[in-house]
């Protein structure tokens, strides 16, 4: 059966988000394109921005969904993360905390969209 292999974030400025992206996860795109930039994040498995429907994207509206980052180490792993991205254009949305899995936080990126960043499950 297949299994889910792209996953798409909508964002309003492509070149805005992906230099965001770049900087932030520390990795360079497989393309790009105006309006579709995909990182692969494991072999097959794209995670990509897309601005093609940017009509869709308002900054101010609440996100229901999440990208996750899960980091190896304990609690201060996640707090050092959390203390790197201070210096990076986020909008820190939850301090770190702890959460029934672990030490947390969520940051979104210039359109709104969350990052969650937990410990390895």
């Amino acid at each position: 059966m297949p299994t889910p292999n792209l996953f798409l974030v909508y964002v309003t400025d492509v070149e805005r988000a992906t230099a965001f992206y770049r900087d932030l996860f520390e990795m360079e795109p497989v393309m790009t394109t105006p309006r579709y930039v995909p990182f692969e994040v494991a072999p097959g498995l794209l995670f990509a921005l897309w601005g093609g429907r940017p009509d869709q994207v308002t900054p101010g509206a609440p996100r229901t969904s999440e990208v996750g980052l899960m980091v190896p180490g304990s609690a201060d792993a996640v707090d050092a993360l959390f203390d790197s991205w201070l210096t990076r254009d986020v909008s820190v949305v939850e301090e770190p905390h702890d959460e029934v899995f672990g030490r947390t936080f969520v940051v979104a990126d210039p359109d709104g969209n969350l990052i969650r960043v937990s410990p390895l499950d």
